[in-house]
């Protein structure tokens, strides 16, 4: 994975406004967080060029995020990550603000850290 700027500023925009709000690179992207908790990401697939976003919208909301059209399972490696899904840097606005707003709830309700 890398960092693309592009993306990064896409998940920078939605975001844009709400308090706490850090960046850290994290697994060759960039991770946006909120109160130090994870909210989501973006990178570029280093063999294939494509983009993607991923969201942290924790486990119980992991199967309604998955309904979301474009919405898939977040795979590291060979590994499922639980509470996790991406999307390709195509997605549509209103499917990746229904992400990012589920990414934010879920984050938000963590304690900060």
């Amino acid at each position: 994975m890398t960092y693309d700027e592009a993306l990064s500023q896409r998940m920078r925009d939605a975001l844009d406004g709400l308090p706490a709000i850090s960046e850290k690179k994290m697994m060759g992207g960039v991770c946006f967080l909120i109160n130090g908790n994870m909210v989501g990401g973006a990178h570029r697939d280093k063999k294939t060029g494509i983009g993607h976003f991923m969201f942290r919208v924790g486990k119980d909301n992991e199967a309604e995020a998955m309904k979301v059209h474009g919405a898939g399972e977040m795979i590291m490696g060979e590994r499922k990550m639980g509470g996790f899904v991406q999307a390709e840097e195509e997605i549509e606005d209103a499917v990746f603000t229904n992400l990012v707003s589920l990414a934010i709830s879920f984050a938000g309700s963590l304690p900060p850290k």
